[in-house]
Formats: structure tokens, sequence, C-alpha cells
């Protein structure tokens, strides 16, 4: 499948970060503010930038990893958890209320069948991946599916009238599969991409760190190809995401990266398409071990850096206000000129 996923044009960029600049403030002042507030500007080719229906996309999928006891909680969670999303109970339901989000929970591969709910999207691949300990999590045929599934669930969501997607996950073992796709993509030594997860203890970030170097020994030879690796580490869930955020940007969309395994998801997709990173606001450096350095392999730089570790979306949700802050104070903010202030060139003029 091809993405056809483009630069924003640069045309605007001198109208806009003169508007930026001549803002009543210093220059600079509103930090990464500004850079977000340009960037939007450019996406949308438009120097009023508009947000519209915010969305979070929550996917799910469970791991054969999770048998060699690389998470201290059962696979069976993840199916509980889908259900406390669509019961509304869990946190990233709480913020998605807060922020006006609009929220669809994606059953991408979950080991359990769900009965029918107006927010929950069946597009299951299988009943969760096989372990990648012993053969590849699944087929290529698999890979290419979710992807192209996920490419469809973006496109319905700018259909239905948003510009800016977020993306969540829900996945017991998903940190063992996001610490392989970034250690064989970035070159990366394991030991530096794994994480303590839904909370192992040192014995058991050991055991984790020991299984999933041997998963790469085992695989060595399927490390080629970015879709291979995909398909031999990755989760449902965590494919069925690189589609939807490539769907996302061929609509230039603005894309909302959450955390760890989310970026992971997003460094993939830019392996298929690099132009995809246009359109990304990374929206905070996470508590697990291998995040801080994968977002420095990106060129990222995080909106929020307040040790979140919880997934399912939440960071994108809450760096959302900060998002808007920049449309905001781009398009209702005075001018120097509109506001009869002195510019610091006319104050030096004065004296």
């Amino acid at each position: 499948m091809k993405y056809d996923i483009s630069p924003p044009s640069q045309a605007l960029k001198p109208a806009l970060l003169h508007k930026i600049d001549h803002k009543t403030k210093p220059l600079g002042a509103l930090g990464l503010l500004e850079s977000i507030a340009l960037q939007l500007g450019l996406i949308q080719n438009t120097l009023s930038p508009q947000l519209n229906r915010p969305a979070l996309l929550i996917f799910a999928g469970d791991h054969g990893v999770v048998e060699a006891g690389v998470s201290p909680y059962p696979q069976a969670v993840t199916a509980q958890m889908v259900l406390n999303f669509l019961r509304g109970g869990a946190a990233i339901n709480v913020f998605a209320r807060q922020h006006g989000f609009a929220l669809r929970v994606v059953d991408a591969g979950v080991n359990h069948v769900f009965d029918d709910h107006v927010d929950l999207v069946k597009a299951k691949v299988a009943m969760g991946t096989k372990n990648f300990l012993i053969e590849s999590a699944m087929t290529l045929a698999q890979c290419e599916q979710a992807l192209a599934r996920g490419v469809a669930l973006s496109a319905q969501e700018v259909a239905a009238g948003s510009n800016v997607l977020a993306f969540g996950e829900m996945g017991i073992g998903n940190t063992s599969a996001a610490s392989c796709l970034m250690s064989v993509l970035c070159n990366t030594p394991i030991e530096q991409c794994v994480g303590r997860g839904t909370g192992v203890d040192d014995a058991g970030l050991a055991k984790k760190t020991a299984v999933l170097k041997h998963a790469l020994q085992l695989h060595a030879r399927n490390q080629q190809d970015v879709m291979q690796v995909l398909a031999t580490f990755g989760g449902f869930e965590i494919a069925m995401m690189v589609g939807a955020m490539l769907g996302a940007a061929q609509h230039k969309a603005v894309l909302l990266i959450d955390g760890f395994i989310a970026t992971a998801a997003l460094l993939v997709a830019s392996r298929i398409q690099p132009d995809i990173l246009h359109y990304c606001v990374f929206a905070h450096c996470s508590g697990e071990a291998g995040h801080r350095q994968l977002l420095a392999h990106l060129g990222a730089q995080p909106i929020l850096d307040v040790g979140l570790r919880l997934g399912e979306g939440t960071g994108a949700v809450l760096a959302y206000p900060m998002v808007q802050a920049a449309v905001n104070f781009l398009n209702e903010m005075a001018s120097f000129e509109s506001a009869g202030v002195s510019t610091k060139q006319e104050e030096g003029a004065q004296c």
C-alpha cells in the first residue's frame, strides 16, 4: 500500500512567523507554543488554524509473548480494560470527557469476543499475536490487514469532522513489542529500550530483558525490512495504529502522539513514510525507560514531562490544551500594531 503524504507547503511560513513575532510579547516568549502554532499553520496552510472535533482512537490487542512472563499482569487484563473503557471508568475516559474528545475503542486483536457497543470498533485481525519468542508475532498478510484497517479508521474520523487525532493503546505485553521495535529500527541495545512496563520489579526487569534479547537473536534475519520487523515483533494494536497514523497524515490532520507505545508505532510509520513527522505533535515524555531516547531519535520535543506511564492516550489528551493555547494565541492575541504597544525597536529609537 502506498501512502500519499507530502510535507506541508512552506509558502506561508514568512507570514506566519511575522504574525507570531508581532504579538504583544518578546520574541520567542511563548516557547514551544510558538513552534506548535507555526506547525499547525503550515499543516493547514492558513494564518488562522482551527482545531475541530478532536478524536482519540484507542487500539487494543493481546500479545503472545506474555506467555514468557514479561508482564506481572495476566493477558486477561487487556479485555477487562477494554470493558472499563466502554463503561467510561478509565483514566482516559475522565480526561477525554474533560477535554471534549470523541473516543473510539478499537479491538484490533484482543483474545476475547466483545458484545456490540456504540463506542467499540470491531476490527479484530486475530485473537492476539503469536509468541515472538518462538515465531513471528503475525504474518505479513495480517500485518498489512491491520495497517489497512487503521487507514480506514482514521479516514472515518476525518470524514466525521476531525482534523486532530490522538492515538492510545491497551495491550498487556506491548512495552515488550515496542522495545523490540525500537531496538531494531534505532539500532539500539535492547537494554536501553526495555523498561518496567506495568511495573515489573528488578528481577522481572532482568527476565524481561533476557527474554527480549533472546527474541532479537532468534529473529536476526527478519530485521531488514520495516514491515517484516513490525510483523515479527509488533502487536495488532501497534500495527493498526501505524496505519491510522499514516491515514491521518494523508488527510493532513494533526497527529497527537502519546507515550512509548504510540511513539514506537510512529517510528514504524516514519520508516514507511518519513514525511509523516511533519504532522506530529509529541504530547509528552513518559516514565518508560526508552521513551526519552526514542523521542531524541525522532528529533521530537514533547510538550509535557510529568512522569506519565499509563498509556491509553492519556498524555496526548492531557497535552491538548497546550495545542489549543497555541492556536488561540495565534488567532486571538493582539499584535503590537493593533494594541498600540511599542516594539522593542521603537523603544530604542525613542531613547
